[in-house]
């Protein structure tokens, strides 16, 4: 099965850079989006074979996750199941038989790390769900994590020590879900391969230059390892300011 995860940074604008034909060409079991910027009836957008579930943030023109499934699931849900953290609509769950599928839009930071205590909370209850989940079956989580685990994850470390994405903090808390019992399928499968990159900033021509960050992720249950077939970063993909993640795993 194959697993792809974009943040496209507005649906409708990656749609007029190529979207659909990125979608089929990516030809995946489950293709998840993030930060689609929409509300409901506001993109006309299927393709045979998939079905779609979307989560719309309450604010418009801003977050918002979808997962297009060639498969049914046993159950669909949104959100965390905690007020102050489901108004952006940020989560996006399928139970399948054999796991779970999550998609996630993690906070980001922002400027002068002023939603950096905010962060630290929704990070503490997603890994709480996480493990609620993984209690039951296997879990699958993708999306754009808002954050460069390691130096090697991102072009200039040294500068960004203390910047958005980059904090001890942030990374310490990605750590922490990882020692939970989550495996980082890229690394899985590269753990010393540096300048692959998953966003890069539209200024200063960063992805001309190549200076990115790896903030966009497939993790799996340890559980799932022996599953596990390979990891990609698409990064010959436009469209967004982010590249498609993928990994593929063995039915």
């Amino acid at each position: 099965m194959k697993f792809i995860s974009w943040n496209v940074n507005g649906l409708r604008a990656c749609c007029d850079k190529g979207f659909r034909d990125s979608f089929l060409a990516l030809d995946a079991d489950f293709f998840c989006l993030q930060e689609t910027k929409m509300q409901a009836g506001q993109l006309d957008l299927a393709f045979d074979g998939y079905r779609s579930y979307w989560n719309y943030a309450e604010k418009k023109g801003y977050s918002g996750t979808a997962i297009f499934s060639r498969h049914e699931p046993l159950a669909v849900s949104y959100g965390l199941g905690i007020d102050e953290h489901d108004r952006e609509g940020r989560v996006i769950t399928l139970e399948m038989p054999d796991f779970y599928l999550v998609t996630v839009y993690t906070p980001n930071s922002q400027d002068e790390l002023r939603r950096l205590d905010y962060r630290m909370t929704w990070e503490d209850e997603f890994r709480k769900y996480l493990l609620d989940l993984d209690s039951r079956k296997p879990v699958i989580v993708c999306g754009d994590l808002n954050v460069a685990h390691k130096e090697i994850d991102l072009k200039n470390p040294k500068t960004n020590r203390r910047n958005a994405g980059f904090t001890d903090e942030e990374r310490g808390k990605f750590q922490t879900l990882l020692d939970a019992g989550f495996t980082d399928t890229f690394r899985f499968f590269y753990p010393e391969q540096k300048e692959i990159y998953s966003w890069w900033s539209y200024r200063f021509k960063a992805r001309e230059k190549n200076a990115g960050w790896r903030i966009d992720y497939f993790l799996v249950s340890n559980r799932l390892q022996d599953k596990l077939e390979g990891a990609k970063i698409h990064t010959e993909i436009y469209g967004s300011d982010h590249c498609p993640v993928e990994v593929t795993l063995h039915d």
